[in-house]
């Protein structure tokens, strides 16, 4: 984000016009993204085959490193996972490569004018929303929230955390 939007996006808080991220219990806002092959990608496509989970993040952010390898333990599960990078092509691809990710990326940046993140008022990453087939938000999460994982991972049938792992109860965004 550049410091003007950045600054902006500030003054925007300051003055209280801001609202926080889409809550648990309301309608996510459809969408279509490019993914990183650049074919579009809609909510209603991902949604065909049951719920999904949208992850927003930055390749910078230290608590996205730590959070999407995690998520990648629910890829062919009941849960379809899809990444949103706030980030260029190049970019998401070199942290997906570096940090072993697999999951399913579709772009929402800065050049594009983060369309998406700003649809569902996306304040700090990572972001996760659970979204129903009906397109209802079943699941808002900020952050690493090591419960609300552990929600997410019971209703794919996957274990997402291993005997020995050291895994925090909770990271901000």
């Amino acid at each position: 984000m550049s410091w003007l939007r950045f600054g902006r996006a500030i003054a925007r808080t300051i003055r209280g016009k801001q609202k926080l991220m889409i809550p648990t219990g309301t309608a996510a806002p459809a969408f279509t993204l490019p993914g990183l092959d650049g074919k579009p990608v809609s909510l209603t496509a991902l949604l065909r085959d049951g719920p999904a989970l949208l992850v927003f993040f930055k390749a910078s952010c230290p608590v996205c490193q730590m959070t999407l390898p995690f998520l990648n333990r629910l890829l062919d599960s009941a849960v379809g996972v899809t990444a949103i990078s706030q980030d260029d092509a190049i970019t998401t691809q070199r942290f997906r490569a570096h940090f072993g990710v697999t999951v399913p990326a579709l772009l929402d940046d800065e050049d594009s004018g983060y369309p998406v993140s700003n649809e569902y008022r996306i304040t700090n990453v990572p972001s996760l929303f659970l979204v129903e087939p009906d397109g209802g938000i079943s699941l808002a999460v900020n952050g690493f929230s090591k419960a609300d994982l552990l929600t997410i991972a019971a209703r794919a049938q996957v274990e997402l955390f291993r005997a020995g792992e050291k895994v925090p109860e909770w990271r901000p965004g």
